[in-house]
């Protein structure tokens, strides 16, 4: 009954469920015991002979068609999420599931103590708490978290590739972090890089003096070598050269002489 919190259970007891509640997972995976739960608060629209407890694929889609309707019917708040989970067996949500229910039925809300991780539907959590040995590989990722039943619900091969390429990039993601908290372990050496040793950048102050000084020291240098490119450049020495006015007469008019 892990999962599942005590409040819970007493409320599954008080209903006198004609099946045992022993693994959440499995046991409301049909849909049956859902069926059973929604009788007691709605015995007019629930009818058990309605639904089959078996646990073929048929099974649980047949129930399950007809409980969506239901639930459609009364708008109640079930994430789809947690029903497609729970038909194919994810990890944690059965329990959601349930939850749920509860909260809805009972009007009351559900005391959870904070996640450790967040709940995916995949069995990460129980992946880290195993030693580094004993985790799952890529192929054993795939195989727990991918189900046959999901495949068969859904045969489009293209969303499974998908879903299996999903599964394969956490599993990665998953490694690489471990790498990194254990590198004695997966035997990594450090680089060259690594083993060098790097000064710290200047603070911004170092930095704007030495622009500063280098900007003085472009334009000493620009200057200096105008200054150079001027003294190399041949200078011409003019002499004055005095010229003597010669005075002319120039014809009078009308007794009146004019000199220049």
């Amino acid at each position: 009954m892990s999962g599942l919190s005590r409040e819970i259970l007493r409320w599954l007891q008080s209903l006198d469920l004609t099946w045992q509640i022993k693994n959440p997972k499995r046991n409301f995976t049909n849909g049956s015991l859902v069926a059973e739960i929604f009788s007691w608060y709605y015995p007019e629209e629930i009818q058990m002979h309605m639904y089959n407890n078996g646990t073929s694929l048929d099974s649980k889609l047949r129930n399950w068609s007809l409980l969506r309707l239901f639930i459609k019917k009364h708008d109640l708040n079930i994430p789809d999420e947690f029903i497609e989970g729970t038909i194919h067996c994810k990890e944690g949500a059965a329990q959601l599931l349930i939850e749920k229910l509860y909260e809805i039925l009972t009007n009351r809300a559900v005391k959870k103590k904070p996640l450790e991780y967040e709940v995916d539907f995949t069995d990460h959590a129980y992946q880290a708490k195993l030693p580094m040995h004993a985790r799952s590989t890529a192929s054993k990722a795939i195989k727990n978290n991918l189900s046959i039943t999901e495949i068969l619900a859904d045969r489009n091969i293209i969303l499974n590739q998908q879903k299996a390429q999903t599964i394969i990039n956490n599993h990665v993601e998953h490694r690489q972090i471990e790498r990194l908290e254990d590198p004695e372990r997966f035997n990594i050496k450090p680089t060259l890089g690594d083993l060098s040793q790097r000064k710290p950048p200047p603070p911004p102050q170092t930095l704007s003096q030495e622009s500063t000084s280098l900007s003085q020291q472009r334009s000493f240098v620009k200057r200096s070598k105008e200054a150079s490119t001027l003294s190399q450049e041949p200078t011409y020495q003019f002499r004055e050269i005095e010229v003597k006015q010669v005075h002319k007469k120039t014809p009078s008019f009308q007794g009146v002489s004019v000199e220049s």
